[in-house]
């Protein structure tokens, strides 16, 4: 069979898939902005977009980026095309307007377009933070930017969302063609280890019989929680003395505001507390590769997860799989994966005395019963080998056989 995925940060959420179905043979193109990384059997091709050197309205800048990204991927279909090349599917993620004209070059050929997040101006990620409250013009701003959802939902014969939540934020009618899955967890790689050990440079190794306060994220950022996270950090500290504390991630911005204060959100926070916070105890790690970043994760005495109402963070699953104590922030998020005092404990995003309550509590008596239960709830729901890419697979092959959506006719759930 012939498969055509597209993202523009190869491989993202099409590792599994695209690995899977180039180790059976078939031919796999995926079409992608990453130069970088490679998976063998999958020909890339990486597109280089026309940015235009004039902007209209600041509202529709993204919607701009997205046209421009939609035409560059379309010519690069084109180019197949020519070539003799059909795919018996194109998947792709719609957020960034790649899928905008596939239908245009492959008219009869579906299209699976995987759909994260639709943008509201109240009840999810704009007004959720007092500190950083919108302005006049965001609630605007946020519908104008749903364009790019709106057309996507428009072209794709059927959509993909990892959660339930995230596909409930989607306009009723559209749902119904939106499957939920998650890309899945490897638990065979992610998985509690006992043995492991970290090394820092100018410290003894760390292991399990250390009392270490785990944080991970994509990027330092107030989305997940990174500033509530670094104001309890103080008293977490005074009250475990023999602590460390392992913050991984960026010092980018993936999602939300920057800072105004100094040019990341770790800088600013750093110098809001000053010398109420022990650095000799704090290591920022930075981006690691897999294997260290795994070793954080099952070296843990307690892992703070918080995020604002949005996508689910891969590093959530990934440290419940490796059967971290996760204390989380109740937000919908989580509370579609937790089971409070089972799997984990919550507490409110805001909840700064909690958080340092939950965490000093879980270094000091290790709870082998909530750890276990972590991992027991990934490998029921979001295994990759066992759950996530069996329906995965299964759902490719349906599209397939539905083939392309004709206007006026009615859709059924299709799982």
């Amino acid at each position: 069979m012939n498969w055509l995925f597209i993202h523009q940060n190869f491989p993202a959420q099409y590792a599994h898939a695209a690995r899977y179905f180039a180790a059976a043979g078939d031919t796999v193109y995926f079409i992608t902005q990453q130069r970088q990384r490679a998976i063998e059997g999958v020909q890339k091709i990486v597109y280089l977009p026309r940015r235009s050197a004039t902007r209209g309205h600041a509202f529709v800048r993204d919607l701009e980026a997205a046209v421009e990204n939609g035409l560059a991927v379309a010519e690069v279909c084109e180019g197949l095309k020519r070539n003799g090349f059909t795919p018996d599917i194109v998947v792709g993620h719609n957020g960034w307007g790649e899928t905008l004209y596939v239908k245009d070059v492959w008219p009869n050929t579906p299209l699976l377009a995987y759909f994260e997040f639709f943008y509201r101006p109240a009840g999810t990620d704009l007004d959720f933070d007092p500190e950083f409250p919108p302005n006049a013009t965001d609630a605007l701003r946020i519908r104008t930017r749903n364009a790019i959802n709106l057309l996507g939902l428009e072209a794709a014969d059927w959509g993909q969302s990892p959660t339930e939540w995230q596909r409930s934020l989607y306009p009723a009618h559209y749902r119904r063609r939106i499957a939920v899955i998650h890309e899945g967890i490897d638990t065979g790689i992610v998985k509690p280890d006992p043995s492991a050990r970290l090394w820092l440079r100018g410290l003894p190794s760390l292991s399990l019989s250390d009392q270490i306060i785990t944080y991970s994220a994509r990027n330092l950022e107030p989305y997940r929680g990174f500033h509530v996270f670094m104001r309890a950090l103080p008293e977490m500290l005074a009250r475990l003395p023999q602590a460390r504390v392992l913050i991984v991630g960026g010092d980018d911005v993936s999602y939300g505001r920057r800072p105004t204060l100094a040019k990341t959100w770790r800088e600013q926070l750093l110098n809001e507390l000053g010398d109420r916070i022990d650095l000799s105890r704090v290591h920022f790690l930075g981006t690691m590769p897999y294997a260290q970043y795994l070793a954080v994760l099952q070296i843990s005495s307690a892992h703070v997860y918080l995020t604002y109402p949005f996508v689910l963070s891969w590093s959530f699953l990934e440290a419940m799989a490796a059967g971290c104590h996760i204390i989380a922030s109740r937000t919908p998020p989580t509370e579609e994966v937790v089971s409070d005092g089972e799997n984990a404990e919550f507490v409110d995003f805001f909840d700064r005395d909690a958080l340092v309550d939950r965490v000093v509590a879980a270094v000091s008596k290790r709870n082998e019963s909530i750890r276990a239960a972590a991992r027991r709830a990934v490998l029921t729901r979001y295994d990759l080998s066992s759950v996530c890419l069996p329906d995965y697979v299964r759902l490719l092959r349906k599209v397939i056989g539905r083939g392309v959506r004709r206007h006026g006719v009615n859709s059924t759930d299709i799982l």
